[in-house]
């Protein structure tokens, strides 16, 4: 069974918001959410960020050698 409880890590410790469902000693897996991901802020996108570092081949929409039998 997977169960997902949020809580929060301070100092060494780790507090959860609500009861584990389970009594006996169960092996857990923590996934920690960095400040940035958690707070929802994203590195912004710039449009054209990639303007004269990207080319294509003159011969980009020609078809291809492997497909020639099938046109």
């Amino acid at each position: 069974m997977f169960t997902t409880i949020e809580g929060y890590y301070e100092q060494g410790q780790i507090f959860l918001k609500e009861e584990a469902p389970v009594t006996a000693k169960t092996a857990v897996m923590i996934t920690f959410l960095t400040e940035n991901l958690k707070s929802g802020e994203q590195k912004k996108r710039m449009p054209g960020g990639l303007k004269g570092k990207v080319t294509l081949p003159d011969n980009f929409n020609e078809p291809l050698d492997d497909l020639r039998d099938y046109m």
